[in-house]
């Protein structure tokens, strides 16, 4: 028996990864994180699996089932949105399961602010503006470090990914304003590769009353640099003078 820890991708069935399609076609027992896991993603079960959504489950629940499939020999899908690694809440189960003895694989999946960005046709790292990418939230139930807040990492202006803030979209604003400046780009994507995604472009200075007026609360990335301009240097990579280690050839004179 083991348990498989499956990123379900950020929505768009044809995202998931080709491992994860197949094993959720043959999935006996799948544990689900809720309404984040698109229903198309939940139609490739088969409609004898028996299904649990994990929105309605404490840690102690979910430890029950993993003991009663252990006694059933049978594998568990234990569905999560995006990729498991970022905000799955992942660690507490494994550790569970090491308790109990079971083995467990991970396999990986679509995060959401790779979706976002596909849907907003941008490249996270532009060459002299911004070659980090941080991915970060806003404090909630869950503290932040001290050195992990958005004022910490604004400093040094990259191109910052916010999961689970969205509901905090004018504090962020007013925070990051200070270091990246009100004319700052940022976009919002909604449900991002869903069939009602949504896609709000403003400024730190606008981006509030943008999100506000569109009565967006949940379920939203934000994404906030220059990155998002479309004037931009270009990269030397295709530059016909560049040569490396794949490409090399005399430079013109």
């Amino acid at each position: 028996m083991k348990v498989y820890f499956i990123g379900a991708g950020p929505g768009d069935p044809e995202l998931l990864t080709i491992k994860a399609h197949q094993m959720l076609q043959t999935a006996r027992i799948c544990i689900y994180a809720g309404s984040l896991v698109s229903p198309e993603v939940l139609a490739l079960l088969p409609e004898t699996a028996e299904k649990h959504d994990s929105a309605a489950l404490n840690l102690e629940q979910i430890t029950a089932l993993f003991k009663q499939a252990q006694e059933q020999d049978v594998d568990v899908i234990r569905l999560h949105s995006g990729d498991p690694s970022l905000y799955g809440a992942i660690k507490e189960q494994m550790t569970q399961l090491d308790l109990l003895g079971l083995d467990y694989e991970i396999i990986p999946g679509v995060s959401s602010f790779q979706a976002a960005a596909a849907a907003l046709r941008i490249e996270l790292t532009v060459p002299e503006v911004s070659q980090t990418v941080i991915l970060t939230r806003t404090a909630g139930r869950t503290p932040l470090p001290e050195k992990q807040s958005l004022d910490y990492f604004a400093a040094s202006q990259a191109t910052m990914c916010i999961f689970l803030s969205i509901h905090k979209i004018g504090q962020v604003a007013d925070e990051l304003a200070a270091h990246y400046g009100w004319e700052c780009p940022v976009a919002v994507v909604h449900r991002a590769s869903w069939p009602d995604q949504r896609i709000i472009r403003g400024t730190l200075a606008d981006i509030g009353e943008l999100v506000e007026e569109a009565g967006i609360t949940k379920t939203a990335l934000i994404i906030v640099g220059r990155a998002l301009l479309s004037e931009a240097p270009v990269s030397k990579l295709y530059d016909p003078e560049f040569t490396h280690q794949y490409r090399t050839g005399k430079k013109k004179k």
